[in-house]
């Protein structure tokens, strides 16, 4: 039997208000400096005059020379190896757990759906409760 092995991949990028459980996200097709950039600029014009302290680990597109910030987003950078301290990992897991787990979908497209299905259901109650942490 012959199998071709490969992998497509969608991502995510989300920041929550740990007070409110206002969130922002937009799928994109790759992680690199430039789909971060692309995510800085809507993130900024959806804040329109607020301002927002985005928290991110080093991942090398996060803390890329070429990132330029927007003046209403300042960026936190996490100490290295330390995602936990993350509050939005807890949403991935959250997504994993509710949307991933125990399923199995015929499409990228399809499972595309579902997450971002999950995003238009889930309250700022919950995300309040998912993200909130003493440290911020």
């Amino acid at each position: 039997m012959k199998v071709k092995q490969g992998y497509e991949n969608f991502y995510v990028y989300s920041a929550v208000a740990s007070r409110t459980g206002d969130q922002f996200s937009l799928l994109l097709p790759f992680v690199n400096t430039e789909m971060m950039q692309i995510y800085l600029e809507e993130f900024s014009k959806s804040l329109g005059q607020e301002k927002a302290i985005l928290i991110m680990d080093q991942a090398g597109w996060h803390k890329s020379k070429d990132l330029v910030a927007p003046a209403n987003i300042e960026i936190w950078l996490l100490p290295p190896y330390s995602p936990e301290l993350n509050p939005v990992e807890r949403l991935w897991k959250h997504i994993k757990q509710n949307v991933l787990h125990n399923r199995l979908y015929d499409t990228l497209k399809q499972l595309e759906k579902a997450v971002l299905d999950y995003f238009d259901i889930i309250d700022e109650q919950l995300l309040i409760k998912l993200c909130a942490c003493s440290y911020i």
